[in-house]
């Protein structure tokens, strides 16, 4: 073949490809509208403002597209205009803590480019962006760079004033949305909660543009104190993706707390090291909406227990992210609150009766054939210390309180940095075996948990997060006997070896 024949197949192709992906954008807007009234106006609302028939229950609320203001956008701080790649991207892949879904599933690539064109027209956006994001020269992320970046995150309260210290968001000051909404800093210890992902080009480029509707500001404005250059953007990037926690991500295969036995006396405080070598198991809490007065709008999504038993009793340390610590009658707290401001609190649910079988009592606090204890603990107020009740539950309306100190329950907790540690500790034996669990080593005991943030929306009563039911195991110890067993065995296994062997040199006859 000679090389013309070759340069007209690869010009051939090349066009083709180019024609290819043209063909995928930009969308059209009419075909956009057809989709858009199938699949986004219960939330979005006909018009585009936000107002569906699902407003009420979420939180954030839906973004009303006629505002103009994108969260998620590389053009330039000072242009509000997002790109189609922008509102295509959103559409594929949602918002992560969020009600808005990937639809990617569900809608072919051009479906999605037809319904960004649409969604741009209620803000009436027919152009692209003047100016995008200038990204420069990446800074790959390093020791030193993470360094600096921590530096210029810390400097002058920059980042710190929203994000807090460590970044997981603990407030120090209340923050609301352009339409008056209440809303929460970015915990930067749970990247895979980000908006628009956690690689350090993304995050650069909220730093640069800012979060509109938001408090969140650009720092790539000239008119800003808190100016930064695009090089301590980058450094500032690789510091908050270094934030990550991934020990408190969720597993969904991991549904098992595992308990090891201690020698001795359990840990007496939340903050006592031995804790550190326990193994954490970490679950998504969710909006309470089985029983009445149903819950919709949560600010905890997840939380992580660790667990020890001795011979005597057993303990479980509850590790929650609260952005702010709610103690009525606080002045400082209360000005960070919803009013009115309620305490904080965790509970956790566990089987009157361990089940012999798979069968579970309903994970709704129990019901009429299987009692649930509930351990439910209260950060306090002002005036009152925290506190720890017994519940004893055969579902929402049949609910006895009892006397914690009867039965040896306790809990003590500690508030730092924007976290909770809640330590409570039981016997493994009661007195009333009727009304409480009795502890079993080697069996699966049914656990569920609950949280509520006294800061948010009142949360108090049925109104709070909570996980469905998963397991606590009491790992049986592993002492002489298991030992002394492998040893018999592995006796026995060589010493038929050896007879075998011997009665494979007789000689046959």
């Amino acid at each position: 073949m000679s090389s013309v024949n070759k340069l007209a197949i690869l010009t051939f192709c090349t066009a083709l490809l180019m024609a290819g992906t043209a063909a995928a954008k930009p969308g059209t807007a009419a075909k956009g509208k057809e989709i858009y009234d199938k699949r986004c106006v219960w939330c979005h609302g006909a018009e585009g403002d936000g107002a569906g028939a699902a407003q009420d229950r979420l939180m954030p609320p839906p973004r009303d597209f006629t505002s103009g203001n994108y969260k998620i956008r590389t053009s330039n701080f000072d242009d509000m205009v997002p790109s189609d790649d922008d509102v295509f991207r959103m559409i594929r892949d949602g918002m992560p803590g969020t009600a808005m879904p990937g639809w990617s599933s569900l809608l072919a690539e051009q479906d999605m480019w037809d319904l960004a064109a649409y969604v741009k027209t209620f803000a009436k956006y027919d152009k692209p962006p003047g100016k995008l994001v200038d990204f420069g020269t990446q800074i790959a992320s390093s020791a030193e760079s993470i360094e600096k970046g921590k530096k210029l995150f810390e400097e002058g309260d920059r980042c710190v004033e929203c994000h807090g210290k460590s970044g997981k968001g603990s407030a120090s000051k209340r923050l609301k949305g352009d339409a008056g909404e209440r809303t929460w800093p970015r915990n930067l210890t749970k990247p895979w909660t980000f908006r628009g992902s956690n690689d350090p080009k993304d995050i650069f480029t909220r730093i640069s543009t800012g979060i509109a509707g938001t408090e969140m500001p650009s720092f790539a404005d000239p008119k800003s104190k808190k100016k930064l250059s695009i090089e301590e953007r980058w450094h500032v990037a690789n510091y908050v993706a270094s934030l990550a926690k991934t020990d408190k991500q969720v597993n969904a295969e991991n549904t098992v707390i595992k308990a090891d036995k201690v020698e001795g006396e359990l840990p007496g405080t939340p903050d006592d090291a031995r804790w550190e070598k326990s193994t954490p198991t970490t679950f998504y809490l969710v909006p309470q909406i089985i029983g009445e007065e149903r819950y919709f709008k949560p600010s905890n999504d997840t939380i992580s227990v660790r667990a020890l038993y001795s011979d005597k009793a057993v303990a479980m340390l509850l590790e929650w992210d609260d952005r702010t610590k709610s103690i009525p009658g606080d002045e400082n707290a209360e000005k960070l609150a919803d009013a009115p401001i309620e305490e904080d609190g965790v509970a956790i649910q566990l089987p009157v009766i361990i089940p012999k079988e798979m069968q579970k009592p309903y994970f709704g606090m129990g019901d009429a054939s299987n009692p649930v204890n509930i351990w439910h603990w209260k950060s306090g107020t002002k005036d009152g210390a925290e506190s720890v009740n017994i519940l004893n539950s055969k579902g929402f309306k049949e609910i006895e309180k009892r006397d914690a100190a009867g039965v040896g329950l306790k809990a003590k907790a500690s508030y730092n940095d924007g976290t909770w540690k809640v330590l409570v500790t039981r016997p493994l034996a009661t007195s009333t075996p009727e009304k409480d669990i009795q502890f079993v080593e080697g069996k699966f005991i049914p656990v569920a948990f609950a949280a509520w943030d006294g800061s948010n929306n009142s949360e108090k009563g049925s109104k709070h997060t909570m996980t469905t039911w998963y397991w606590l195991f009491l790992k049986p110890a592993t002492g002489s006997k298991p030992l002394i067993t492998a040893l018999v065995v592995a006796g026995l296994f060589l010493g038929g070896l050896l007879w075998w062997a011997r009665s494979a040199r007789k000689p046959a006859g």
